[in-house]
């Protein structure tokens, strides 16, 4: 569970309907900020910005690595060099990554959700 909320906004993976305006609709809800999106539902991510992303915001992803079949970042609204501190971090667990802007993150999910894939998404909400 992640650190930022003690429940989820939505008890199980759902694809994005939309984005803009700093938040994300899904499943007939609506969100400000940033989503982290696991296989045991949608929660709040208390990031605003790719700097922020740190071992401790992605604990819940990394505690899931290995039951996981992808991780997406989308990075907001420009591409992100994740450094290689990240990098090597999921390289210890074994996962699985790509990271890119949130738009094509989001399209990304929506596909590998409706395959049924164990995917999880951490989405840097766009403005």
């Amino acid at each position: 569970m992640p650190a930022a909320a003690a429940t989820p906004h939505l008890p199980y993976p759902a694809p994005i309907d939309a984005y803009g305006d700093g938040g994300f609709r899904f499943a007939g809800l609506s969100h400000r900020g940033a989503l982290l999106c696991l296989p045991d539902g949608i929660w709040a991510w208390p990031v605003a910005e790719p700097q922020a992303v740190t071992p401790e915001t992605l604990a819940p992803v990394l505690d899931l690595a290995a039951r996981l079949d992808l991780f997406i970042l989308g990075t907001g609204r420009d591409w992100w060099q994740v450094p290689a501190s990240l990098r090597a971090l999921f390289s210890e667990h074994s996962l699985r990554w790509e990271a890119m802007p949130t738009n094509a993150a989001i399209r990304t999910y929506n596909v590998l959700v409706a395959e049924g894939r164990r995917v999880a998404a951490a989405l840097i909400a766009v403005g």
